[in-house]
């Protein structure tokens, strides 16, 4: 890589080509659920090439947006649920119970293997950790949604991997990662409690009591959030620029392969479970697809942004393309059972 050679020359050109391609990309149905993704990665390239600016700005440390931004996103993610979400544990309680064990087994002990193995620094080894040590987040919904799985499911599901992390993530990092960097269990305990409990709970109030009245504000949170996951992508790249440099192509292969496991092992534990087909692609996206942001926070406050925290940066835009990919696949596979449903339905009405 040579990022420092003819930079006036070459960055302004890659930036423009990956800006023009997500506008290109919105002219297609097929591929404008693409043009975010595309977005990051032209502000990523950005970060690369020029990570001063990313860094600081008047004396003021850009990382210091992180957990405002992600306290804000985690208000919008509170205000678009209710207490209606958490119902599934009772009408859906195997697939939840699945789910939930699926989510805190699988993507930690793969996330601790690939850690082991990597050869990576210590710091960066135990960002793997913490990236699968993360609930699920948002995105595991929309991309259910999309591919006709069990949207239901997926929203309790996220909902109460949420609420359990400020119990199980901390456990876990302290118990797999402990060996590579030094955790306190109890501040981090306090620091999800801070970036998810207080603002999901904000939320939730917003949602029960003004739900509705400010419809601006609705309208606005999802792109709020979005602009916020990318502010906070691009700070952590431009943190963890020098060590992207060294170890970048080796950590976007593992990181896809701790992806691409979760989505793997969890449609597959579905199935062992002889859970329904619209079920199996839950679960799949549900372990594959987690809270970077969130990961991304942890990293923060525990100062290490810029190497905890590349994993997660790396993970984001990573889960936003093979979960694109996964559910527009899906969307033109109609679940057999679905579609069973839909023979029966007919047959009744002849």
């Amino acid at each position: 890589m040579h990022l420092t050679k003819n930079v006036d020359f070459v960055a302004p050109f890659l930036i423009l080509f990956f800006v023009l391609l997500g506008i290109g990309f919105r002219g297609f149905d097929r591929l404008k659920g693409f043009t975010y993704t595309i977005m990051i990665f032209a502000s990523v390239t950005a970060a690369m090439f020029y990570p001063a600016i990313f860094q600081e700005m008047g004396g003021f440390k850009l990382s210091g947006l992180i957990t405002p931004l992600l306290q804000i996103i985690m208000f919008g993610m509170g205000t678009s649920m209710s207490l209606r979400d958490f119902h599934g544990v009772v009408k859906m309680p195997k697939g939840v119970l699945i789910g939930v064990m699926c989510q805190f087994s699988i993507m930690p002990f793969i996330g601790y293997t690939l850690a082991k193995s990597s050869g990576f620094p210590p710091e960066i080894a135990a960002g793997m950790i913490l990236i699968g040590c993360s609930p699920s987040g948002m995105a595991s919904n929309v991309m259910s949604f999309l591919a006709k799985a069990n949207l239901a499911l997926s929203i309790t599901i996220t909902a109460i991997t949420t609420m359990l992390a400020p119990f199980i993530t901390p456990v876990l990092m302290g118990w797999l990662a402990g060996e590579f960097v030094e955790v306190n269990v109890w501040g981090m305990f306090m620091d999800i409690v801070k970036i998810v409990i207080i603002p999901i709970g904000a939320g939730l109030l917003f949602n029960k009591y003004l739900g509705g009245k400010m419809k601006w504000l609705d309208a606005a949170m999802p792109l709020v959030s979005m602009i916020g996951i990318a502010v906070i992508i691009v700070i952590i790249t431009a943190a963890g620029r020098d060590n992207l440099m060294t170890i970048g192509p080796l950590l976007i292969l593992l990181v896809a392969f701790h992806n691409l496991s979760g989505y793997t092992l969890g449609y597959w534990m579905g199935k062992l479970f002889r859970m329904n087909e619209s079920d199996c692609r839950t679960i799949a996206l549900e372990v594959g697809m987690q809270n970077a942001g969130l990961a991304s926070g942890l990293a923060k406050e525990m100062g290490k942004i810029a190497t905890v925290g590349l994993a997660a940066a790396v993970f984001g835009p990573m889960m936003n393309i093979t979960g694109s990919v996964l559910a527009s696949y899906w969307h033109r596979k109609p679940p057999k059972d679905e579609i069973d449903s839909e023979i029966e339905e007919t047959e009744k009405i002849v």
